[in-house]
């Protein structure tokens, strides 16, 4: 195998593709904070570097995870894995995944440290929280009690990749809890666990056999559609409710941006027939949720 197609496998299983999605939130937060004045680039740059260390730690482990189970096999609609190919070994993904998590908290104190300097308080609060990102990423599927397999991935994907994401990152520059952000942090949260939902949808024949008990699973189909339409239309009412409350009236332009393909990708999703139809569309939630987030950076700042 040459060291270029070993690359390509590793940008695979890493799933960089996944980025832009776990990046909205910190575009978000650190808007919010260019619009009074906040903003300092070194702190954003590491709040990059830091989630994006976070969200391939959490995809080299969901390999792993999955892989060692048996969850990822051939009966899977979605795109092949690491372990399932036969590609990469469980003991080296293994070594990698404990390598990305000391990355990953050296990132962390590296931020922190930058962003508080000697305020005792806020540095071990975020480092607590760092600690918790790390292994929420990691016990996703990892393990015999992987919260993942009982149903409540929602949780860890609607606090980390909304609240933190976007409340935290705003506090990093700022320093203070702007409560009024809560509104689009939720809208973040929610398109983010609405893009789990539909992988887990996708793979609701293939989890069930392995008893992985997504919420997916746990709803049946009526109910998850219903949970989704819930996921995808609660977000657009958020905006507006912030839209009217904030000094930003361009943010009602978001819902005029976004209504029309949102609406599309829930008709689409309600008439689908099989679950291989899901696939393309949960790609389209996440590059909406994505230019959700550039959408409320540019239109926040006029």
């Amino acid at each position: 195998m040459s060291i270029f197609s070993s690359i390509a496998i590793w940008i695979r299983v890493a799933r960089l593709r996944t980025l832009p999605l776990s990046l909205s939130g910190i575009v978000v937060g650190s808007s919010a904070a260019y619009a009074i004045s906040a903003f300092d680039l070194t702190i954003f740059l590491l709040a990059i570097f830091t989630t994006i260390s976070f969200q391939v730690l959490s995809n080299l482990a969901n390999d792993y995870g999955d892989g060692v189970k048996g969850t990822d096999n051939n009966d899977r609609v979605g795109p092949q894995r690491g372990i399932q190919s036969g590609q990469i070994k469980p003991h080296i993904l293994r070594i990698v995944i404990w390598i990305n998590s000391l990355v990953s908290m050296l990132l962390t104190l590296l931020l922190v440290f930058v962003a508080f300097g000697s305020n005792v308080q806020s540095t071990l609060f975020f480092i607590v929280i760092g600690a918790l990102a790390i292994a929420s990423a990691v016990f996703y599927t990892v393990g015999s009690k992987a919260y993942g397999y009982k149903g409540f991935g929602d949780v860890f994907v609607f606090v980390f990749f909304g609240l933190v994401s976007v409340i935290g990152s705003n506090y990093l520059f700022v320093k203070t809890i702007d409560f009024l952000l809560f509104l689009p942090a939720t809208a973040i949260g929610m398109f983010s666990v609405g893009v789990l939902h539909l992988n887990n949808m996708r793979d609701v024949s293939n989890d069930t056999n392995f008893g992985k008990n997504t919420l997916a699973v746990r709803l049946g189909v009526r109910k998850s559609n219903a949970y989704h339409v819930f996921l995808i239309l609660t977000p657009i009412i958020l905006t507006l409710i912030y839209a009217y409350l904030s000094s930003s009236p361009y943010c009602y332009l978001i819902v005029l941006f976004l209504g029309i393909p949102l609406f599309s990708h829930l008709k689409r999703i309600l008439n689908r027939h099989s679950e291989k139809d899901l696939d393309s569309e949960l790609k389209k939630i996440a590059i909406l949720t994505f230019l959700y987030a550039c959408l409320f950076g540019v239109l926040i700042n006029l």
